[in-house]
């Protein structure tokens, strides 16, 4: 996958410089396309100056923790700021920031209007460039603080990467408390960087793959009890929640089409799992495979036109793919070892899965026809890949040798993997698209840039 972005040579983009070489700024002025796929890249020095007003410093500390966790940024030491001065309404000394090596300056204000709500402004410069690179204000209540940190940190992304950013997400997963004997497990949901987390269940089940509809507004999960599994279906609005019925046997792995309008899945029946969709609208059940072997874990191709699933009818298990109605089912893994938990990504152009391998268990990427497999994460047990809404970076869960397991997270390159945010002990991510903005409580306006494309 290319990372691409327009640029002025030598100018803030200098996160595309590679791993050993001084960043100098060029006198040259003409644009360029450079596009990042894989390597190692020193990430952009970003000044990020201390916000003004009520929750000023701890939105410019969300900005910064969440631009250093995508690994494309470096914030810089407020320690070592020449000017402190900043205010929205005049442009930053630029030479003050070039002396210190920032290629790009951001600042703002929180500013406290009649009606209760805030103002949050900010401002991206390029020093080198001397322009402005994005202005935005938005409008919120003060609790809201944290979100709209993350709305700030989406548009830099954006603006200095040329792609979406993903910062204003959710995540659901598997809370785990307790011992390997004595496990409770409880269905949670946070913000992406792990804040926030509530948890929607009480314990008195086995929670498994919780799964986001595609407008993050319904969600859907296993629930195993002392003698039944169900499928339930949760309205995050209302809390409504209701089970997609009783079946003959232990139901698997349950996710949304991307109209929301069908649920693949799997049943173990008889000895055998097959994968089944059900139409949400008439409850009606298709199943899509009839091979002796187990064929579970299906995931929707984003035109909803596909669906790539993992069966071990060859012998051991493989990753396929079929049409929705099942028919053109084929084998599209060709390497060796264990290939499960496929996850198609919302961009359609690669499939995240797990690979069992010489001891050790991998996260990795291949096209949709198989090509092109890369291998990104590698450690004694990982599980659960799930896709940022960006598709570029691929939450999982990771167990260490003394049983913990955590969240972790790995871009596709692989260049950029450390543990996600939640601090607990959780399993089985899945990462929500970007938020919607509620057009009455959360309103921004955009000034145009001054920084040549």
């Amino acid at each position: 996958m290319a990372l691409k972005t327009l640029l002025a040579a030598g100018a803030v983009l200098a996160l595309l410089t590679p791993l050993g070489v001084a960043a100098q700024p060029a006198p040259a002025q003409t644009p360029q396309e450079v596009i990042v796929d894989e390597g190692v890249l020193r990430p952009l020095q970003i000044a990020i100056a201390p916000f003004s007003g009520q929750y000023g410093d701890q939105i410019s500390d969300v900005v910064g923790a969440n631009l250093r966790r995508s690994g494309f940024f470096e914030p810089m030491n407020p320690a070592t700021f020449l000017q402190r001065d900043l205010t929205l309404g005049n442009a930053p000394d630029f030479p003050l920031w070039t002396q210190i090596g920032a290629q790009a300056v951001l600042y703002g204000s929180v500013t406290p209007r009649a009606d209760g709500r805030n103002d949050v402004g900010f401002r991206l410069y390029d020093p080198y460039r001397r322009c402005q690179l994005v202005s935005y204000q938005f409008t919120a209540t003060p609790e809201q603080w944290r979100r709209i940190a993350h709305k700030i940190s989406d548009v830099i992304y954006q603006r200095m990467t040329g792609e979406p950013g993903f910062f204003d997400s959710r995540v659901l997963f598997v809370s785990e408390s307790g011992t390997e004997l004595n496990r409770r497990s409880r269905l949670a949901i946070s913000d992406q960087d792990g804040f926030n987390p509530t948890y929607l269940t009480d314990g008195t089940e086995i929670i498994m793959s919780p799964r986001f509809s595609s407008d993050s507004n319904e969600i859907i999960y296993v629930a195993l009890g002392r003698d039944y599994s169900r499928i339930y279906i949760r309205d995050l609005s209302t809390g409504r929640t209701e089970t997609l019925g009783e079946f003959d046997g232990q139901v698997l792995a349950p996710r949304f089409a991307p109209d929301g309008t069908k649920v693949a899945f799997s049943i173990i029946r008889g000895g055998n799992t097959d994968v089944y969709v059900m139409d949400l609208r008439s409850r009606q059940v298709s199943r899509l495979t009839s091979d002796p072997g187990i064929d579970t874990s299906p995931s929707f191709s984003p035109d909803g036109r596909r669906l790539v699933f993992n069966s071990d009818r060859g012998g051991s298990a493989r990753l396929y793919v079929m049409n929705v109605d099942g028919s053109g089912q084929r084998p599209i893994s060709r390497g060796g070892g264990v290939y499960t938990s496929p996850v198609w990504s919302p961009r359609g152009d690669l499939i995240a899965f797990v690979k069992q391998q010489g001891g050790q268990f991998h996260i990795g990427v291949m096209s949709p026809d198989g090509g092109g497999e890369r291998l990104l994460s590698s450690s004694y047990f990982e599980e659960g890949p799930s896709w940022a809404p960006n598709g570029r970076y691929i939450m999982y869960a990771r167990k260490g040798r003394n049983g913990a397991t955590r969240l972790w997270m790995v871009d596709v390159t692989g260049r950029v993997v450390g543990q996600a945010g939640y601090e607990g002990r959780g399993e089985d991510p899945a990462w929500s698209p970007l938020l919607d903005a509620p057009p009455t409580d959360l309103g921004f306006n955009q000034s145009p840039d001054s920084c040549p494309a």
